[in-house]
């Protein structure tokens, strides 16, 4: 796993490569500094990171700082993807346009089909014409069901519709694509609020999961947008796409702290197989092999 990870964050290690070309044990904090603001963790997080370790600091010191905040509310609480038990699943799946978001909708459906879970995808996003062309092609190749109408029918329709028919024919998970932009944030925010409402109403507990799909090459200011469905509806885990074509590979730290949601997935390429569970121990080697020689 560690292997993939470096395949990720490939375009941070030229980045980095190009400030500081020789790899040590250990590094002066000011040059040290310098490197992870260039890899995308924010200046005040690396301030307050690096603050109490010394100088130079060593991989291991790095090391156990990154751990510390990747935690939950205590040292020993990691942040971890909800468990869920009902049947169907019903996750929403949010994020801005361009985010990747329909993309890595299918993705998520070829993973549970893949599992031997029955799939139903639901297009609620009716505000642009093309991403209910673009999942329904999505549900064509994967061989999955789907619910969808016209560009412009009413969302949450959609999205009660799917739920229904999903609890009618018996199936593992309920995908839900939503619309990623609105006129405004206000707009926004009120019609995921009542989308939820409505998979609530169509099956107590619905949704279950709250997905955030953000844009890697965006880097840490993909938060303020990841604020705006906090505010509305909260989030459940996080998955994050491009992470290869981007040298802000550091962003997810800055994510992880700043969120303090579950980072769920990456995604890594355009396939439906290219979506990598997200395992903190391995971004955490990786990310310091582009800094620091072995111990």
């Amino acid at each position: 796993m560690i292997g993939i990870f470096k395949n990720a964050l490939a375009k941070t290690f030229e980045k980095l490569n190009e400030i500081a070309p020789k790899r040590t044990e250990k590094l002066p904090k000011d040059t040290l500094e310098e490197l992870l603001v260039a890899c995308d963790i924010e200046y005040s997080l690396v301030d307050s990171m690096l603050e109490n370790l010394g100088d130079p600091i060593s991989r291991n010191a790095l090391d156990v700082a990154l751990n510390n905040l990747f935690r939950g509310e205590s040292f020993y609480d990691r942040l971890q993807a909800k468990t869920i038990d009902s049947k169907p699943c019903v996750r929403l799946i949010m994020g801005v346009n361009g985010s990747g978001k329909t993309t890595t909708i299918a993705k998520l459906a070829a993973r549970y089909k893949s599992e031997g879970k029955i799939v139903l995808l639901g297009a609620a996003d009716t505000f642009r014409a093309a991403a209910i062309e673009q999942l329904t092609l999505w549900a064509r190749k994967l061989q999955i069901d789907i619910v969808a109408n016209k560009q412009g029918h009413d969302p949450s329709a959609v999205a009660f519709d799917v739920i229904q028919s999903g609890v009618a024919r018996g199936v593992d998970e309920i995908l839900i694509d939503t619309a990623g932009r609105l006129h405004n944030q206000t707009n926004l925010k009120n019609e995921l609020i009542k989308i939820a409402q409505t998979c609530a109403r169509a099956l107590p507990g619905a949704p279950h999961e709250k997905i955030l799909v953000i844009d890697g090459t965006q880097g840490s200011s993909a938060i303020a947008q990841a604020r705006v469905f906090q505010e509305a509806l909260g989030i459940d885990g996080i998955i994050i796409t491009k992470l290869d074509g981007t040298p802000k590979g550091g962003a997810l730290v800055s994510i992880q702290k700043e969120l303090r949601v579950p980072i769920l997935y990456i995604g890594l390429g355009e396939s439906a197989q290219d979506l990598v569970p997200f395992e903190q121990d391995s971004y955490i080697q990786s990310l310091l092999d582009t800094i620091f020689t072995r111990d």
